[in-house]
């Protein structure tokens, strides 16, 4: 199994446990790119922390600037199951973040090939590669079944 999609499936585990918590089933593996350790991971925790920004991806690079003891993470990749809303895209971009590889795509809440288009505005100052798409049904799958037990 290639790289791309072990950790993807990881951030796929992630979010089931989030689901499994009762938050929204999003996922997220910050990997350091060079060595292919996995840095952190998580799901979203916005109901269990009461926080709004508690998204996975936040959690996952405020973990990697504690383990780098640094604010920048240029040689790491992350992963994560759901297309990055617009506050999501734009810590990934502060945080230097080289790859984005991510699953579903969010038309309505994204911010990276959806809304906003964070990466394509004149001032973003940093833009990872991205990859999306990556386990797309099963990643939307997860995201419509939560949905539909909650209805």
């Amino acid at each position: 199994m290639d790289a791309q999609n072990k950790y993807m499936i990881e951030a796929i585990s992630e979010a089931k446990a989030a689901a499994a918590r009762g938050e929204i089933p999003v996922g997220a593996v910050l990997v350091n790119g060079l060595t292919g350790e996995v840095v952190a991971r998580s799901g979203n925790q916005t109901e269990t922390w009461r926080d709004p920004t508690a998204h996975a991806e936040i959690i996952v690079l405020q973990e990697g600037g504690k383990i780098y003891d640094a604010p920048r993470l240029p040689d790491c990749d992350l992963y994560v199951s759901l297309e990055p809303c617009a506050m999501c895209a734009a810590a990934i971009s502060f945080a230097r973040i080289r790859r984005l590889y991510f699953g579903a795509y969010d038309p309505k809440g994204g911010g990276v090939d959806h809304g906003g288009k964070f990466y394509g505005q004149p001032t973003c100052h940093h833009a990872p590669e991205v990859y999306g798409g990556i386990h797309e049904q099963e990643c939307a799958a997860i995201l419509k079944d939560f949905f539909k037990d909650r209805r």
